[in-house]
C-alpha cells in the first residue's frame, strides 16, 4: 500500500479511542442542547409564575389599601359633619335660653304667648335635628351628663340627687353637646 491508501483507509476508519470519544462526544451536546431547551422552558414558567404571584399579591395589598382609605374618608366624613352640626346647634343654644327666661318672667299675656310660640318653633327644630335636652329633676348626677355647681347639704334629698337645674344640658345623638349645669345635694 501506498501511503496515501494508508492515509485514506486511516481517515475511513477512526482510531479505537476516537471511536468512544467520538459517539460521547456527539451524545453530550445533545444532551446539554436538550437540557438548554428544556431548563429555559422550566425556569421561564417558574419566572411567570412567580411574576403572576407578585404581581397578584400587589393587586390584593393595593385593593385592601384602598378599601382601608375609603372607609377611613368615610368615617372622617361623617365626623366632620357631625362635630359641624353639633357646633351649629350649640351657636343656637343661648337663644333657646333666652326664650325661656323671657317666657318665665314676660307678664303681658300676648307677648308670652307670641315668646312661646317662638320657643316652640325652635324647639321643634332642635328635635328635628336630633337634638334632646338632658332631663336632670329627680336624677341622680351624672359626670358624662350634668356639670355640678352647687353642692347643698339637705336630709330630705338622697346622695348624689339633683336638686336644681341652673341651666339645660343638650344632646346631639350621643354626643352632649352641652353639659346640664346643676347643684346636687349631700
Amino acid at each position: 500500500m501506498s501511503k496515501k491508501e494508508e492515509k485514506k483507509n486511516a481517515a475511513q476508519q477512526p482510531e479505537p479511542e476516537d471511536t468512544e470519544a467520538a459517539p460521547a462526544a456527539e451524545e453530550a451536546p445533545q444532551t446539554e442542547t436538550a437540557e438548554k431547551e428544556e431548563a429555559p422552558q422550566v425556569s421561564e414558567a417558574d419566572e411567570l409564575r412567580k411574576t403572576l404571584a407578585e404581581t397578584n399579591d400587589k393587586y390584593l395589598r393595593m385593593l385592601a389599601e384602598y378599601d382601608n382609605y375609603r372607609r377611613r374618608s368615610m368615617k372622617e366624613r361623617e365626623s366632620i359633619y357631625a362635630d359641624v352640626r353639633a357646633d351649629t346647634v350649640k351657636k343656637f343654644l343661648p337663644v333657646y335660653d333666652n326664650l325661656a327666661r323671657a317666657i318665665q318672667h314676660e307678664t303681658d299675656e300676648e307677648t308670652r304667648k307670641g315668646v312661646e310660640g317662638i320657643f316652640n318653633q325652635l324647639k321643634s327644630i332642635l328635635e328635628g335635628l336630633g337634638v334632646k335636652e338632658i332631663e336632670t329633676a329627680g336624677k341622680r348626677f351624672d359626670a358624662n351628663l350634668h356639670d355640678a355647681l352647687l353642692h347643698i347639704e339637705d336630709e330630705k334629698y338622697g346622695e348624689g340627687e339633683i336638686v336644681l337645674e341652673l341651666e339645660k344640658g343638650f344632646m346631639l345623638g350621643d354626643k352632649v353637646i352641652r353639659f346640664a349645669k346643676v347643684q346636687v345635694a349631700n
